[in-house]
């Protein structure tokens, strides 16, 4: 469960630590005190986008830490598989915002945004305000009846997208042979003149590199063969270096035998003059050498012209060039087997879509099955919700292609009315009824995959008196096997918390702050007087608070308790 969350230089909060308890969380608070800016700051460390304005006003960054206490083995386990180590199941998640860039830890070791949505995902689950909208999407509902029978859906919904896989890549294929006679033989001339064209050129990869060495040694021929004039003169034995030297060394030779430390440096001089006169020789040598013919120099030349002439078609370098010819090669051969070529695509074809066909149909088979007991369990739970009189089914229906979920199309479809007929969801249910609905859903996908956290932001919209109440006990229920954390308006609803935060705007410093504590069980009280008193709490209102706080406590330990 999540039983810490830090934050810093948040929007309106400067500085918040709040420890939160097993069982039923309640946050409330006037309106625009701050409540989902706290909701917002858990969404924001778990990778949620951010925007300009989330760091506060005045600071330079802003800090938001998690802290999760983990005793489910499964996901203990599932950490493991991705490699994500807990401390005694403890697991701190952080991200830093600074100069427009942030910066995601978890245990301390950085990870990146999309590694810590998918851990999220097995840590808790999130319902902001306008989610229960979704329901009206199809796409969606799919979604949460793939979800609610995971274990057995989701291999066969993996076969299934690995079917159509392989299906659209030899629809793609066969496409490719969809064209008449006309065009089959306008390409093959085509791939004929460039294969040619390539094999006439011979190439050899390794040809292009020597070429060019050829080709800047001849066009700088004449430089060459000046600096190479001027290096032998200037070291040579007529007025050069190699002159000087001789001179050097027969001068200091006739005085060596006088001393001896001369002997050293008549030898350094004996070497250097040794190296002058193999120097001399060597340019020499390549002077002799250094001709070519105007011809020699054309062809290569020529042949350079050739080599990039055949680049700026086929590729950036020779390699790449006979790369082309290969897979044009390739190409040819099917164009030129091409009914025996398409006929065995068709073949492979027809295969893949019985593959695919089969898999959507026992994808589906099971979808049938699981909706039946979701729809029995949705039933349940809205009538826990003060659904009186409540019909619900699943709809199913073919589309009219195949995707990597099959062929599915799926429609909730409702009565909240006696006698009247079952309608899709859009077209019956208001925006409190639509809240419910998805409550009933979110609670019955929480027992499924384990979920410890479930956070509840503002379930109430819409609803009031007898209904609120269903809805109170509802999410006393669902904290007695999970952890919520629930924003709320409603009295009724946060009478049952087992744990009563106050997020409250206040104004210190001439500056606008968020602050949050926690209730004792008489600031509790007081705050449910508040949310029924408006603006004047009198004797009545607060005795009214305190009888339903104590109701609540009644029904959480005595009819509740009956009813697990």
């Amino acid at each position: 469960m999540l039983t810490n969350l830090h934050v810093k230089n948040l929007a309106l909060i400067d500085e918040a630590e709040v420890a939160f308890g097993p069982g039923l969380n309640i946050l409330t608070g006037e309106t625009g005190a701050g409540k989902s800016i706290l909701i917002g700051s858990i969404n924001l460390a778990l990778g949620k986008k951010m925007t300009r304005e989330v760091v506060r006003e005045g600071a330079s960054s802003c800090l938001v830490e998690l802290v999760f206490q983990i005793e489910n083995p499964q996901i203990l386990s599932s950490l493991k598989a991705m490699d994500v180590e807990t401390e005694d199941g403890q697991l701190i998640i952080t991200r830093k915002i600074q100069d427009g860039r942030s910066i995601s830890r978890m245990n301390g070791e950085t990870c990146t945004v999309s590694q810590i949505k998918k851990i999220a995902s097995l840590l808790l689950d999130i319902h902001g305000q306008h989610e229960h909208q979704s329901l009206l999407y199809q796409d969606r509902q799919l979604e949460i009846l793939d979800a609610y029978g995971r274990d057995t859906i989701g291999p066969l919904l993996e076969e299934t997208a690995e079917k159509f896989t392989d299906y659209k890549k030899l629809q793609k294929e066969l496409e490719a042979y969809q064209m008449n006679e006309e065009e089959r033989a306008r390409e093959i001339s085509f791939l004929e003149f460039e294969i040619q064209e390539i094999d006439e050129a011979a190439l050899d990869p390794a040809e292009e590199e020597e070429l060019e060495r050829r080709y800047r040694k001849m066009s700088n021929s004449r430089k060459i063969a000046e600096a190479l004039n001027q290096a032998y003169q200037l070291t040579g034995y007529e007025a050069g270096a190699g002159e000087m030297t001789g001179r050097a060394l027969k001068e200091l030779s006739g005085v060596a035998s006088f001393d001896e430390e001369l002997e050293g440096l008549v030898s350094a001089l004996t070497d250097i003059d040794g190296l002058l006169n193999d120097f001399n020789r060597d340019v020499s040598a390549y002077l002799s050498d250094f001709t070519f013919s105007e011809e020699e120099f054309y062809e290569t030349e020529k042949r350079l012209d050739q080599l990039n002439h055949l680049k700026s078609k086929y590729g950036k370098t020779i390699a790449d060039v006979i790369d082309y010819q290969e897979r044009q090669k390739r190409r040819l051969e099917q164009l030129q087997n091409f009914e025996a070529r398409r006929e065995l695509l068709s073949d492979r074809y027809e295969e893949a879509v019985k593959r695919l066909e089969l898999a959507s149909h026992n994808l589906s088979a099971k979808r049938k099955e699981y909706s039946r007991e979701l729809s029995k369990q949705i039933i349940i739970g809205l009538q826990e919700l003060n659904f009186l009189d409540v019909s619900f089914e699943i709809s199913f229906s073919r589309t009219d292609h195949y995707n990597k979920n099959g062929f599915d199309e799926i429609e909730f479809m409702i009565s909240t009315n006696p006698g009247e007929p079952v309608k899709p969801l859009a077209k019956v249910v208001s925006g409190g009824e639509l809240s419910r609905i998805m409550l009933a859903i979110k609670t019955l996908l929480a027992d499924k995959d384990n979920t410890e956290t479930l956070i509840f932001d503002e379930i109430d919209t819409g609803i009031s008196g007898r209904t609120a109440q269903k809805v109170s006990e509802k999410m006393a229920r669902i904290g007695k096997g999970h952890q919520v954390l629930c924003i709320t308006h409603l009295a009724q609803i946060a009478a049952m918390a087992d744990v009563h935060f106050e997020i409250a705007k206040q104004v210190e410093h001439m500056e606008t702050l968020t602050r949050i504590r926690r209730l004792s069980e008489s600031e509790s009280v007081q705050e449910l007087a508040r949310i029924l008193g408006g603006a004047e709490i009198t004797k009545t209102v607060y005795d009214s608070a305190r009888e339903m706080k104590e109701l609540a406590q009644v029904q959480k330990t005595s009819r509740l308790k009956r009813t697990e």
